[in-house]
């Protein structure tokens, strides 16, 4: 009777555990986006707080402090400045649309026609649709609801990914200070679960890491950059803004088109011929370029990702976590790439001779 009550006890020791951490992943379940980003934020960020602990004489609170201070100065207040802005733009914009949208006087503008293959075609279409008052006024109202309905929710995303990044500045702050010992434990783990194996995947994550952030951020860096000083020379109003919004579209392949031809579109429309012709060329040339030449030299530093797959991961990561899966998604698939990549090329382990 002895060995199957120990048995009975190991069995309720073993539920016990699973419990607590079922629980645990669910009382975190809701944080877990944050918690991943702010740990993989705080790795990439990881010299500047060093540096920072320098300076401040080894005092880790203090220097997780300021370290924190200064990646909410970098992320938080531009942020803002971008929600405030999308909200009070898309604000104006529904306002000016309602009535456009519901109003009977729709000619087409003449450079339509002029396009090449597809413009007379398109005009004809447009005047048809615009000549009968009834049709043209019910074709605005089913087009205004869905335009609301999508303006509404992208104030919403930045929205959430405001409040979301703040949730990761204030526990980047305590990752900062507890670093080392996090590290520490996180590697004895390692190595008690995989041994060797272990510890290389979790040197392997930490390459893909730094590698995946760097080539993202730094890229988006570029360009945002670049746009930025592309819209001051042209003129377009808001041209910190523009920048901001490139720096976080240009995890999609179609973002920064976006943003640099819709500031071409604008020149256009207040005259600006020769402006809106530079706009778009310095765009094609300068700021969707900057794209296909630092990103691959960005990644292939530390590691190699195919540009699918990040736009994949930023897809699926916002459908997943929400404004913090932009940089979240891309990072999570190039880990799970390189890491079956480096189990899969481990070496056979010897078995021990009898």
């Amino acid at each position: 009777m002895k060995p199957m009550n120990e048995s009975v006890r190991a069995y309720f020791r073993i539920a016990l555990v699973a419990l607590i951490i079922i629980g645990a992943f669910w009382v975190l379940g809701p944080f877990l986006a944050a918690l991943m980003f702010a740990a993989i934020l705080c790795l990439t960020t990881w010299p500047l707080f060093v540096w920072v602990e320098a300076r401040v004489k080894g005092r880790a609170t203090l220097a997780a402090l300021l370290t924190t201070l200064i990646l909410a100065a970098a992320v938080l207040l531009p942020m803002a400045y971008l929600a405030a802005t999308v909200a009070d733009a898309v604000s104006q914009l529904l306002t000016i649309l309602r009535p456009w949208f519901q109003s009977g006087d729709h000619v087409p503008p003449d450079w339509l026609a002029g396009l090449p293959l597809i413009g007379e075609p398109l005009d004809a279409y447009w005047r048809k649709i615009a000549a009968s008052q009834e049709e043209i006024a019910r074709l605005g109202q089913q087009l205004f609801e869905p335009t609301r309905k999508f303006l509404l929710a992208t104030v919403g995303l930045i929205g959430q990914g405001l409040l979301e990044l703040t949730l990761v500045v204030c526990i980047a702050f305590f990752f900062y200070r507890d670093g080392r010992a996090l590290a520490a434990h996180l590697g004895h783990f390692a190595n008690k679960i995989g041994g060797e194996l272990g510890g290389r995947m979790l040197t392997l994550a930490r390459t893909t890491i730094m590698g995946v952030m760097i080539g993202i951020v730094g890229t988006a860096a570029a360009q945002s950059l670049v746009a930025l000083i592309g819209f001051l020379i042209a003129g377009v109003p808001t041209a910190l803004l523009l920048a901001a919004a490139t720096f976080f579209l240009s995890m999609v392949p179609i973002g920064p088109p976006l943003i640099w031809g819709g500031a071409a579109w604008w020149l256009y429309s207040q005259g600006e011929t020769g402006w809106a012709i530079f706009m778009a060329i310095y765009g094609v040339a300068l700021i969707s370029s900057v794209d296909n030449l630092v990103k691959p030299i960005l990644i292939s530093y530390s590691a190699s990702l195919p540009i699918l797959l990040i736009a994949l991961g930023v897809f699926g990561g916002v459908l997943a976590f929400g404004f913090v899966g932009i940089f979240l998604g891309p990072v999570i698939l190039a880990l799970a790439l390189n890491l079956a990549a480096g189990w899969s090329s481990a070496p056979p382990t010897t078995p021990d001779s009898a």
